[in-house]
């Protein structure tokens, strides 16, 4: 298998983990000191390692929460996964609303690198909008 192709194992492997909340493997698919820039809600920590806690905090939050990978797409140490993610709003979380127990269901486009056959580092964009409306979320003031 070569390097892309491990790399798209290693990203489908993760989005699986997530998918069935098995955060004890993330370890597995992503580096110890794996960057996550994607501001999932607002204020989550750009540092190494930080993306593991912003991840059981989302699977504290939503449960279920799914991951279905519908395109990858490969290129030296970069993978490219258009997704649709779905789930529940059923649990806390310190920067989200009180739970609301809605559903909903969003595209997102996640760009990882990886190195070493692990996650080094994480972007998303996804339609915040989409999550907002169908949660019954407000919209955050940006003042």
């Amino acid at each position: 298998m070569d390097v892309q192709q491990h790399n798209k194992q290693a990203v489908l492997g993760f989005f699986q983990a997530v998918s069935e909340r098995r955060s004890e493997d993330l370890g597995r698919f992503m580096a110890p000191d794996v960057v996550d820039h994607n501001q999932i809600i607002h204020g989550e920590a750009d540092v190494p390692g930080a993306a593991f806690d912003g991840l059981r905090q989302q699977l504290d939050a939503f449960d279920p929460l799914t991951v279905r990978v519908q395109e990858l797409v490969a290129e030296d140490d970069r993978v490219v996964a258009r997704v649709l993610q779905s789930g529940t709003h059923g649990g806390a979380h310190p920067r989200m609303p009180e739970p609301t127990g809605r559903n909903f269901e969003i595209e997102a486009i996640w760009l990882f690198t990886l190195a070493g056959g692990r996650i080094s580092q994480i972007r998303a964009v996804s339609d915040r909008l989409g999550l907002f409306v169908q949660l019954g979320w407000a919209w955050p003031d940006a003042g």
